[in-house]
This record gives structure tokens, sequence and C-alpha cells, in this order.
């Protein structure tokens, strides 16, 4: 299983010098499976690179699946880029939630739409098939993949994914809290025994205990998370738009104190799944 990093941000776009290792796009990574299956968690501004390394990976037609965490700006603000939706003969499952009552298809027409955009969401050509799902449900994508979905601690809801195929497994829980002094059972359920465990950790301990309805967690409880769930690779995601480059760096070092197999999510970074038991843990930084 192949996970590449295509945005790693949150909140908000930040490009800019003090931002340039680590990158500024926000949520988007793509996994390809063993079986060959294109499944895409999120769709912020980092799906619009993604769209064009698919369309010359794949020149004859891009097939795959797009998982919807939530509807949030920077979890869907890629979507009207993604050049793939342009073309007819592609096609794609979308796999999301029902936000304030609203379905999931409703909610990505609205915003492409004028005033927004100067196209709107009937341009996009390609057969875009929109799945809504529940707390809890099982799927299958191809003929080898399993996909489970639990609900996460996030104002309005947003789901996490654990995604099976072969002798790999994944998790991925963005904009998720955790109860004080626990675990959020069902980040457990997601991430117990995987490679990988995407994790959100936008705020410093400081920030959590300033913003505690904000639905994000500190890099202190996706440890927590990480070593309850025996993950083998934790991956700090969803950084914080003011978070400096050096100051993720710094983060890190802390997080390995604790939980040593611990990276940053960066644009760019591609992983294969499972880990050989010799492979080095990908972008250290300075002691």
């Amino acid at each position: 299983m192949r996970v590449r990093f295509w945005g790693v941000r949150g909140s908000l776009p930040a490009p800019g010098p003090e931002t340039a290792r680590y990158g500024g796009n926000t949520s988007c990574v793509d996994i390809l499976t063993s079986d060959q299956q294109v499944v895409i968690l999120d769709a912020g501004t980092g799906i619009r690179k993604l769209g064009l390394a698919l369309a010359q990976e794949y020149p004859r037609r891009q097939v795959g699946t797009l998982l919807i965490s939530h509807t949030h700006w920077d979890h869907i603000q890629g979507f009207p880029f993604f050049m793939p939706a342009f073309t007819r003969h592609n096609r794609f499952v979308v796999i999301g939630q029902k936000r304030v009552g609203q379905k999931l298809e409703n909610l990505l027409r609205g915003q492409v739409v004028e005033p927004y955009l100067p196209f709107e969401y009937a341009e996009l050509k390609a057969d875009l098939v929109i799945k809504e799902v529940d707390d809890g449900e099982r799927m299958i994508i191809g003929d080898e993949t399993r996909l489970r979905v639990r609900e996460l601690g996030h104002p309005g809801g947003c789901l996490g994914f654990r995604i099976e195929n072969g002798d790999a497994a994944i998790a991925y829980c963005t904009d998720t809290t955790h109860p004080e002094g626990r675990i959020n059972p069902n980040v457990l359920d997601l991430a117990r025994d995987v490679d990988l465990l995407i994790h959100d950790s936008q705020f410093t301990p400081e920030q959590r205990r300033a913003f505690p309805s904000w639905g994000h967690s500190s890099w202190q409880e996706a440890v927590r998370a990480a070593a309850a769930a025996r993950v083998k690779c934790l991956a700090l995601f969803h950084h914080d738009p003011n978070a400096t480059d050096d100051h993720l760096e710094s983060v890190l070092r802390e997080a390995r104190a604790h939980f040593p197999h611990t990276i940053l999510a960066q644009e760019g970074l591609a992983l294969h799944l499972p880990f050989p038991p010799d492979t080095a843990i990908p972008n250290a930084v300075p002691s």
C-alpha cells in the first residue's frame, strides 16, 4: 500500500517561506492499494496537485474512491479544482455524511456556484457517485480493500476511516478530540495495530486548553492515542496555519521523546506499507 501526502495543513492554506518544508495546502492524502484501487482522503487544496498527478499516471481514465471526513472548507475547498472530475469518462465514488440536515451532494454542489466560481457543478462531467454513510459502517472497495467508518469528536460531525488491504492498515483521524484523561474509543477502534495513524495535531497543549470546543487535538493527545492503539507509526497531521516549519520540528522532537515512531505529515512524502522491519523513520529533524 502506497500513501502520499498532498495537503497537510488545517483550517486554511498557509503558503510562504516559513511553511515551505512541510507545505501549506489543506488536507488531502491518497492511497494506492495492492489491487490498484485509488483511495483519496479529503479534498482540501492539496487535491488539485493530486488530480494533475492522476491524469499523468492514468492518462486514459481515472477511477477512484474519495472519502470526505466532513465538509468544513479545509476538507472540500479543492474539490472544484480536481481536474479528473471534469472529464466524462472518469468515475469517482464519493463517500461522506450529511451535515446540518443536508445531503452530501447538496453540500458539494453548494460551493460550485456563482458568485463563488465562474462555473457550476453541472460542468463536472465525470461520473460522480455520492454515497452517504453512518458511524460504524463497513464497506469493500474493489475486491480486497476494507473500509471502516467511525464518528469522531468535532463540531457538526467528522468521520474517521480505517483502510485495510492485504497485510497493511492505515487509520485517518483528522479533526478529532479526546475526553479529558481518556482516549476517544472510536479513534482506538480505527487505529488499533495499524501500520500508520494519521492524526490531528493542530493544537499545542496550551491551545487545546484555551479552545476546548473547537474539535482539534494536541500533539500530546495524538501521541497518547498512538501508544494506546499500539500503532507502528504516527503521522502528526492537520498542522495549524500559523505553525512554522521550525515550530513543527520542535513539536516532533517533543513527540518522539514519548513515541519514537512519530513523523510529521509533509507534502510530497510517500510511504509504503507495511514498513519493513529495518525501515528508517522519514523526515528526521536535526538534533
